[in-house]
């Protein structure tokens, strides 16, 4: 019953969350004990150069470590993994991590309850960018931007899925309109947007009447639980950032890009279809 009353909480006090990004050491910012997520937690990993390790349990969670600046080492098991910019780590539940960063490092920890334990598995950023179903080009001017899958059909998982999007200045992006609900809940995170950079974000089941109309910032969150979420950067910068998804059911309704595109767009595609090769 709370999930369902939940899933109907699109409102700022229930989806937004400013400055994400400020706090030093481990944080946890987006539960669905402060938000209208159900299964998504998203929380930031920040080590200045000098810091000591940072050590955690992953428990009942699948985890996966995204590098947003500097440089990482995450231990897992027996296993040690170099992150730099971009790449990512997905570490099973049940697991105990250790990061260290000589030179300091900014992490997102994007994790998701599950029954299920599985692989420990890195991903390349780079060798990402070589595969045209995790690294493609989305729509075109106006709505034109860089599509970067990480943690997708590339590995084993429950319910977590990321990546990133950076757009081209002033345009649309999550452009034509489109909502999965049924299988997905979404947050975003706004990255590389320095001031004064900044765009809006919409979140709305009724165009007319949208629930979120949302200036957003270097290191917000706003979170979809439901509905169509399109945004837009304001002239002369582009609005870029880290979405990060959990499936409703393990397994099952982890897809990326199968989407309800909203019915006046519906004709021209949902312009996710290089995701589906």
């Amino acid at each position: 019953m709370q999930a369902q009353l939940k899933l109907k909480e699109i409102a700022k006090e229930t989806c937004f969350l400013k400055g994400t990004h400020r706090a030093k050491g481990r944080t946890r910012q987006l539960s669905p004990e402060n938000s209208a997520s159900r299964n998504l937690y998203y929380g930031r990993i920040r080590i200045d150069a000098g810091d000591g390790p940072i050590e955690l349990s992953t428990e009942d969670h699948e985890t996966g470590f995204i590098c947003l600046n500097g440089s990482a080492t995450i231990t897992a098991g027996d296993s040690s993994f170099q992150l730099n910019r971009y790449d990512a780590l997905y570490v099973p539940r049940d697991s105990q991590v250790t990061v260290t960063a000589e030179n300091g490092c900014d992490l997102a920890e994007v994790s998701s309850p599950v029954e299920n334990q599985y692989s420990l598995q890195f991903v390349s950023f780079e060798e990402n960018r070589k595969d045209p179903a995790l690294h493609f080009i989305a729509g075109s001017p106006p709505t034109e931007r860089d599509l970067n899958v990480l943690l997708g059909k590339n590995i084993q998982a429950g319910r977590i899925m990321a990546g990133v999007t950076f757009s081209t200045e002033g345009n649309w992006t999550s452009w034509p309109p489109h909502q999965h609900h049924d299988m997905l809940e979404e947050a975003y995170l706004y990255i590389d947007m320095p001031e004064p950079g900044w765009g809006i974000q919409m979140v709305y089941t009724d165009r007319k009447e949208p629930e979120i109309v949302q200036v957003v910032h270097e290191g917000d969150v706003v979170v979809m639980p439901k509905g169509y979420h399109p945004n837009v950067a304001a002239p002369g910068g582009s609005i870029n950032f880290l979405w990060m998804m959990a499936a409703n059911r393990e397994g099952i309704d982890r897809q990326f890009g199968v989407v309800n595109v909203q019915p006046e767009y519906a004709q021209a595609g949902s312009g996710l279809e290089a995701s589906q090769k």
